[in-house]
Formats: structure tokens, sequence, C-alpha cells
């Protein structure tokens, strides 16, 4: 949402590409609208000094984005050559693209990594035929200080978003951004945007902060639950074991912890296996 502003989203292109533009009119904005490959709201695209940028916010990491950007550069390309004889003997010239995914999670990651189409092929090859390239850069408060320090819009989200998620482990969230607002207009933290946007960008926050943290409950879930399946093989291989030696039922459910009814059950199915 807040890159969605060309000022600032000049600002931030600067800081990224180590350039000087002054004047933000040299900005084409060309995000799509509805794209269902990037989240809500938190992405752009634009055109400047004849090169397409994609501009990315996450507050999850996924090794998917790589993909996703290329079904989302496939649909811009389409869009900007739709008017073009691509059939024909001349150049269809586009613009180059470069892939920028700003990562604010609370799952620790690296000042930098770079994300690869690549590692996404499920062959082997020596050589690439097609690969895109994402860098994604870590923009939580205390990561990437030259970034933030070039780069006053975001070392300012930075400590926006560090109050919310410090406040939320003591309020309700929506008292957790309320305050977080408050306080940074009163700074001079994103004043701007949040007074124009006060309203939009509170309820933008609560969402973030909300789906952020289902996915991390989801994953935690998941993990819990791979545990136990772990747990559960293991006791299965003792009991295995010493089925094999030629202990009995009750013996066995003693040593394992585990209930008489269910290695009577395993040692039926390893029987009938074996049968």
């Amino acid at each position: 949402m807040l890159l969605q502003d060309k000022e600032k989203l000049l600002e931030v292109y600067n800081a990224v590409s180590g350039k000087h533009y002054t004047d933000s009119k040299l900005l084409e904005i060309n995000t799509l609208e509805n794209a269902i490959y990037m989240s809500m709201k938190n992405d752009v695209s634009f055109l400047i000094d004849s090169r397409l940028s994609l501009y990315e916010h996450q507050f999850t990491y996924s090794p998917n984005l790589p993909l996703r950007m290329l079904l989302y550069l496939a649909d811009l390309y389409a869009g900007m050559t739709k008017d073009d004889n691509l059939y024909g003997t001349r150049k269809v010239l586009i613009p180059p693209p470069q892939f920028i995914i700003f990562y604010n999670g609370q799952e620790e990651q690296p000042e930098m990594r770079t994300l690869r189409l690549s590692d996404l092929y499920g062959a082997e090859e020596k050589k690439h035929k097609l690969e895109l390239e994402a860098v994604m850069l870590n923009v939580n408060a205390g990561h990437n200080p030259k970034l933030m320090e070039a780069c006053r819009t975001l070392r300012e989200y930075a400590e926006y978003t560090d109050r919310v998620r410090r406040y939320a482990k003591r309020m309700p969230i929506a008292d957790a951004v309320e305050r977080a607002i408050t306080e940074c207009i009163r700074e001079g933290i994103l004043r701007d945007f949040l007074e124009k946007n006060r309203a939009e960008a509170k309820r933008m926050s609560i969402y973030e902060y909300d789906q952020e943290k289902h996915m991390r409950q989801e994953r935690e879930a998941s993990w819990e639950d791979g545990r136990e399946v772990g747990k559960k093989e293991e006791k299965r291989l003792v009991a295995k074991n010493l089925m094999q030696k030629g202990m009995e039922v009750k013996e066995i459910a003693q040593i394992i912890e585990e209930k008489a009814e269910v290695v009577e059950k395993w040692m039926n199915e390893e029987s009938s296996r074996e049968g």
C-alpha cells in the first residue's frame, strides 16, 4: 500500500538501485489489477529508464515467489505487446525486469537472499534455459542499515511495524495499531502517509498481522502434527523389533508406553504384510 505513492516509490527505487532520480513523473506504474499471483495491495510494478521493476512486500517467506513473479511478468509483457506484431520480422523490444521482495515477517531471515526459479525445477540441468532471480531484502527494524539510511520511507515503515508488533504482545491488535499510528503521526514517522490514509492503513495492518499470525500458527500446527507422526512411527518400529524377539503384546505396550490394542493392531498389520 505504501508503495502506491509515487514519491515514496521513487525514494525506495533510488535506495535499492543506487540511482538519484528526483522527478516521480518519470515513473510509470503498471501494476496489474486483481493479479492472483501476488499479495493484496502489496505489489507494484513500474517502468523507469526503460526498465521494468516488480516490487513485492512479504511478511511470509515463500520459495515459490520466483514462479509467481514469472507468471505476473508474463501477463505484464502480454499487456505491453498486445498491439505489436509478435509474428513479424521486426524485433519487439521489451524492458528488462528486476524483481525485489521486501520482507518484514517475524521469522528470522538474512539481510539479503536470492531466490531463483531454477531452484523449483524438478529435474537437474547443467545449464538452465530459463532463469529468474528475485532479491529478497529484510526490511525489519535493525536490518540492512545502509539501505535504511538511504531510504527514510523504509526506515520509518520498519519502525512503525516494530511498534505494532511490540504493542500487540500486551493489547488487542486493533488497539496496538491505533497506538502505533497515533505515536508515529505525533513523532513524524510516516506522518503524511498515515494522516492521509489512516483508516485504510489501520485496516491493512490488522489484516496483515492476523494473516501472518494465522499462517505462523498453521505452520506450528503442521510441525507438531509431523512430530507426533514421527513419534508414532518410532514406537511402531521399536514394537516391531521387540515382536520379532518374541516379546508379548502387554510387555511391548509397557515399554513403548502405548495402548496394548494399538500394539496388537500394528502386529497384525505386520503379519499381514509378511504373509
